[in-house]
């Protein structure tokens, strides 16, 4: 045993181990041979010799692994990470710094003076007459004042940080690590100056760190300056780039080829930390689909209406039963739930041109209808199929983005306004159950479509992702929805047999106007009237507008019913009695088309077929659809 140990002792050469370990192996080979022969019940005295070289076997390879493990380490090995228990890799902790979120490019020295300066009013009041001219036709091409949009500076900043307190110090951590994002404007025949100006409010207020690129996806523009000028211009931003499409496709088409992680519209402004907010609830969850907050830039003078530093009264999207996009005010439900201004809202709807989702989750949860076409309905059809498949809707009120808003549009449909029908139709046969109905009685266009494509596929989609059901989204998203009655007592349009005309809304009555009399076309729309179990007369289209019998003309009221033990008012509560009258129950009038708009005055029907208008008091009746 001491030969051993000094032998062990010793500097030894690779190849005197060798031999060594060689002279070993060879010994107990025939040593083992020998043993093998014989059994050790068979002879006793081999057992001890047995015992001894399993002793001796042992202590060798102890000695050999020492000496392994003492020689130096001649190739380096790979380093094995270690992971977290989720199994991925682990990240830094700690939080980003002020300079890791530095812009992609910082803006160049303002002129507190120039026009629009800070996000201010610029006024074109005083204008000579070629600038009026030449604003009249800004104003008839775009439906916005382009003089004053071209008047001021593309760089322009908007003031300082006014959010709330909360929202310029918030902070984000780097575990998980905010993602990288690409900014995706898509537009058709846009204004240059609102365009550009929608560029270079990403690039001077977007971290280099999280932008990708931006893509500017061109619907078949025909604006010639649209096309090779602006390929120019934006190579010197390096990161911008414009894909084209060659035939007008709309944006759900687009969006299928191109969304990135934010979609934007032409006509936007960012305000200070507007991207962070966004990318860091998404690392958070990624089937949050998450809009900022969107403000109003305005399109006369292009004031940028800034957040206020004390919070302000949010809104939130929802939808109505004519299934057209809106907005109201948060619920107190929702008003407790927030702590403070970092705390995301939840909305049943988004408005679809704003909005920022994971790439991997948008495909994942179907993406867009690719049977829908051009525009219309679909942001009310991915609201539905997010929350119903599993996801949410919010909006980040730490995240604010200007818009323009223009009153009307100024581009036309290819095939139409029926589009956006067609586009409905599609939706509320995959997602809305037996509730399409509802929807069909307010749009007779919609309930005549017969062809409106092959649904299969979505439809097989809904069952792969196991989606909830209309009901169940009423029921947890929009408790607050007023729901019409699924069967009301009579339905469509209210007409006056001698006039031969219908009770109409008339245009943009959100309730305080007086009804008109308008000839009937049978489309729904300004002229569906419910008369419901309540017995109301309600024109629940956009609102949930009610007839409100007065000593004066009638108009459409906020109806006073709203479920929730609510009760109807008796300037609100009508009769149809037999002879066709609406009786009023707060009045006991009736209501007669006899004056200019429909009023109340004490029932005295008239004969149908002496047609004396002016004597024509009252007699009316549901048309049969």
């Amino acid at each position: 045993m001491t030969f051993f140990r000094r032998l062990l002792r010793r500097r030894l050469h690779p190849w005197k181990l060798d031999i060594v370990a060689l002279v070993f192996v060879t010994f107990l080979f025939l040593m083992q041979r020998e043993v093998v022969s014989q059994s050790p019940q068979d002879e006793p005295w081999l057992k001890g010799i047995v015992e001894k070289r399993d002793g001796v076997l042992e202590m060798v390879m102890g000695a050999m692994n020492n000496v392994r493990d003492a020689m130096p380490k001649m190739q380096i090995k790979a380093p094995v990470r270690k992971q977290d228990s989720q199994g991925s890799l682990a990240c830094l902790a700690g939080y980003y710094t002020a300079a890791e979120l530095r812009p992609v490019l910082e803006r160049p020295p303002q002129n507190p003076s120039a026009p629009g300066a800070s996000g201010k009013a610029f006024h074109t009041d005083n204008l000579s007459l070629s600038e009026q001219k030449e604003k009249e036709r800004g104003e008839e091409k775009h439906c916005f004042n382009l003089y004053a949009s071209d008047q001021i500076s593309l760089s322009r900043d908007l003031g300082p940080d006014t959010r709330p307190p909360e929202c310029i110090e918030q902070t984000f951590r780097c575990c998980p690590p905010l993602p990288t994002t690409s900014v995706i404007i898509v537009f058709h025949n846009e204004a240059w100056s609102t365009l550009l100006r929608t560029v270079y409010s990403v690039l001077h207020s977007s971290p280099a760190l999280l932008l990708k690129e931006i893509i500017l996806v061109d619907d078949a523009s025909s604006d010639e300056r649209l096309k090779d000028e602006l390929d120019e211009y934006l190579k010197q931003l390096h990161i911008a780039r414009v894909v084209r499409q060659q035939e007008r496709k709309g944006l759900i088409t687009r969006g299928l080829r191109s969304l990135g992680r934010n979609s934007h519209l032409p006509g936007c402004e960012c305000f200070h930390g507007w991207l962070e907010p966004l990318l860091a609830r998404i690392a958070e969850n990624s089937t949050a689909v998450v809009s900022p907050d969107i403000t109003t830039i305005d399109l006369n003078t292009f004031e940028f209406m800034k957040p206020s530093p004390y919070g302000q009264h949010h809104n939130r999207g929802n939808f109505d039963w004519g299934l057209s996009f809106g907005w109201e005010t948060l619920p107190d439900h929702e008003k407790r739930r927030r702590r403070d201004e970092t705390y995301p809202i939840k909305t049943p709807a988004f408005a679809g041109g704003l909005f920022s989702i994971s790439r991997d989750y948008f495909y994942h949860v179907g993406s867009y209808d690719e049977e829908m076409e051009i525009w219309g309905g679909e942001n009310i059809e991915m609201s539905f199929r997010v929350w119903q498949c599993g996801g949410q809707l919010e909006i980040i009120p730490c995240s604010v983005v200007g818009h323009v808003f223009r009153t009307k549009s100024p581009h036309t449909f290819p095939k139409g306004t029926q589009v956006i029908a067609r586009n409905q139709v599609r939706l509320a046969e995959v997602w809305m159950d037996d509730y399409k109905e509802i929807f069909y009685r307010r749009n007779q266009q919609a309930a005549q479509i017969r062809s409106f494509g092959d649904i299969s596929k979505r439809v097989d989609l809904r069952e792969k992702l196991q989606c909830k059901s209309f009901s169940w989204y009423l029921k947890n998203v929009y408790p607050e929805v007023f729901m019409p009655d699924l069967s009301p007592l009579q339905f469509g349009a209210i007409k006056n047999v001698g006039k031969e005309a219908c009770l109409e809304a008339g245009e943009s009555n959100e309730g305080g106007k007086p009804l008109i009399m308008y000839p009937c076309h049978g489309m729904g729309g300004n002229q569906y009237f419910e008369y419901s179990t309540h017995h109301e007369i309600r024109h629940n289209i956009q609102k949930e507008l009610c007839l409100h019998g007065t000593d004066e003309v009638v108009k459409l009221e906020e109806c006073q019913y709203k479920g929730h033990n609510t009760i109807t008012g008796p300037q609100q509560r009508w009769e149809l009695r037999e002879d066709q009258l609406f009786y009023n129950k707060g009045s006991k009038q009736c209501l007669t088309a006899r004056h200019e708009n429909p009023s109340l005055v004490p029932c005295n029907p008239t004969k149908v077929q002496d047609h004396v208008l002016n004597d024509t008091i009252c007699l009316s009746q549901f048309s049969d659809w």
